[in-house]
């Protein structure tokens, strides 16, 4: 998110414009936590991971009250636009605030890549190559020790960063909230490899499926082989983004500063065959996110 906030701050001077962040998203926003920003504020940011200008959840927010002093607190500085960085509940809080009259784009910026109508979101990438080098680390050990690791991952209900990883890595099988599995495949797999002497597997599963120590177990009890689980958790959150997310939220970041000037709002930043696009919220939100399923089947392919 830092290269997106660094992209707006110094396309928005570009163009000669006043920038101002507001300071823990939209809880920052009711209270008046807005800060100038100069070009030096947003030095030395882009490949830092996170966000200098902080996160938090807001249920007052959610209320017509919290909304109303959301846009007075814009309108008293002298704002005449807003761009939003995060997922599906940042993207339909500026909408509420579009539907107020306010101005608002928003940039997609969640490492579950789940918001529709664009192919990327901002730090997807970089989760991806921490669950690929943490998965590295654990195949050394798989294959020392003779053992299946089943590793979990997030993604909340979408299984992009399974899919992804598990054909980057060479996942033995990939369990995902989008394509149904008998766990009786999945062993069957195993037991395949093991006939044709393969010493260790590795098995990604998305959180969204379900328990990775549940499954460990039950694969344990059908086997009879060892089997240790390991869950990633929130270390796939942060870190240097990679070159990829560097330059995607620079494009989107810049895109929505450009979408502001030319009198668009109610429309989030997309990148569609790698293409930046403005894209209204409401076609955003109606459509329902599918991850790229070629892929999940190539790694099944590729895995056999």
């Amino acid at each position: 998110m830092n290269a997106a906030i660094r992209a707006v701050v110094r396309k928005g001077h570009h163009h000669g414009l006043e920038v101002f962040g507001v300071r823990r998203g939209y809880s920052g926003l009711i209270q008046g936590d807005l800060i100038p920003m100069d070009l030096g504020s947003v030095g030395d940011i882009i490949h830092r991971g996170g966000t200098i200008l902080y996160s938090a959840r807001s249920e007052e927010f959610k209320t017509a009250e919290g909304q109303e002093q959301a846009v007075s607190n814009l309108k008293k500085e002298g704002i005449d636009g807003l761009v939003v960085i995060g997922g599906d509940g940042s993207f339909r809080g500026a909408q509420k605030l579009t539907e107020r009259g306010f101005p608002t784009v928003g940039v997609p910026g969640t490492i579950d890549n789940d918001i529709p109508g664009t192919d990327f979101t901002i730090g997807f990438d970089t989760a991806v190559n921490t669950v690929i080098d943490c998965i590295d680390k654990i195949r050394d050990t798989a294959t020392s020790h003779e053992r299946t690791y089943i590793v979990e991952v997030m993604g909340r209900d979408a299984g992009d960063i399974a899919i992804w990883a598990g054909l980057a890595d060479g996942a033995e099988s990939i369990l995902i909230p989008e394509a149904p599995y008998q766990l009786d495949e999945v062993v069957d797999r195993l037991a395949r490899g093991t006939r044709r002497g393969k010493k260790h597997s590795i098995i990604i599963v998305a959180e969204g499926v379900g328990s990775a120590v549940d499954i460990g177990r039950q694969i344990k009890e059908k086997t009879g082989t060892e089997t240790r689980v390991t869950v990633l958790g929130h270390i796939q959150r942060g870190g240097s983004p990679t070159a990829h997310d560097r330059v995607l939220a620079s494009r989107m970041g810049a895109e929505a500063v450009d979408l502001l000037l030319q009198g668009e709002s109610d429309h989030m930043v997309a990148i569609q065959a790698n293409q930046i696009k403005g894209l209204p919220f409401e076609e955003a939100f109606a459509m329902k996110h599918q991850p790229d399923l070629s892929i999940y089947n190539l790694a099944e392919i590729l895995a056999i």
